[in-house]
């Protein structure tokens, strides 16, 4: 582990701005009914808006909104069915102050997103589905670009690496490159190593241990470890719900090592770590 600095960079969305020389904690929204920690809870759309005003109560400076799950073995949900989950919840959000990120990996859905006012792409698959990356450029718009290998039904068996930092910052640098190639913005770029994503128990903990070797990518890095397995395995939690207390504790790692956003279920565990790790250093 080492300490790292926070990028000197802001992105801009009209009247609302994200100085990501700052972490903020981007809350997730998951409007499916299958996803590994939260599934079904927030798939009503008057139940999905105050969940999304609850975190932004609680700290929250980005709602994450999601139509289709990531999680092992997740089923595939067919474009249309995710543009009518997501895009009613993105024209309620954009009623309220806040940035708006639609974690995706259909160009469809991100263009009607942004449609209803969206802002940020972030794609788990980091632009490989077809005419990915020419949306990400014609938009113009954020993107996350995630380490994984394989897909969600086959990334557990893909988890053999010489070094997981090492090879993972190899692999995330040549999507990165042909974003850049597809005339995607360099200053529109953020990076996340794809915790849980293609790595076991022991993996996730040595990339955190040497996440600050990430920032030599040169890019704003995203974390989102919330309630991942691997924090459940140290702890003996079963249910991701019992998960908090050690996801806000590695979200904090991976700040206090250049991480500038993260992405929790767990907003106000998460605010807090940060508020006592921001009073400590200004004190």
């Amino acid at each position: 582990m080492q300490l790292m600095p926070l990028p000197q960079r802001q992105w801009s969305f009209g009247a609302l701005t994200l100085d990501l020389s700052q972490p903020h904690v981007m809350g997730i929204l998951n409007v499916t009914p299958d996803s590994f920690s939260d599934g079904g809870q927030h798939n009503e759309k008057e139940q999905t808006i105050a969940r999304a005003k609850q975190m932004i109560a609680e700290g929250a400076t980005v709602i994450d909104v999601g139509g289709e799950s990531t999680r092992p073995g997740a089923a595939v949900v067919e474009i249309e069915e995710e543009i009518r989950r997501v895009v009613p919840v993105v024209e309620e959000l954009a009623k309220l102050n806040v940035v708006i990120s639609i974690d995706t990996s259909q160009p469809e859905v991100i263009r009607a997103a942004v449609a209803a006012g969206a802002h940020i792409w972030n794609d788990v698959r980091a632009l490989t589905r077809p005419q990915a990356l020419e949306t990400a450029a014609e938009l113009d718009i954020p993107v996350i670009i995630m380490h994984m290998r394989g897909e969600p039904t086959t990334m557990n068996n893909l988890d053999q690496y010489e070094d997981v930092t090492t090879d993972v910052i190899r692999e995330l640098s040549q999507r990165v490159q042909d974003a850049l190639d597809a005339g995607v913005k360099a200053e529109n770029i953020m990076i996340d190593p794809g915790f849980g994503f293609a790595k076991n128990a022991q993996q996730n903990l040595q990339l955190l241990n040497k996440f600050y070797k990430l920032a030599d990518m040169g890019y704003p890095i995203l974390s989102a470890l919330s309630r991942k397995r691997f924090i459940g395995s140290v702890l003996d939690a079963a249910e991701p719900q019992q998960r908090a207390v050690g996801s806000a504790t590695a979200h904090l790692l991976s700040i206090q090592q250049g991480a500038c956003m993260v992405r929790a279920h767990d907003v106000k565990a998460t605010a807090d770590a940060i508020k006592i790790w921001q009073a400590m250093r200004s004190a």
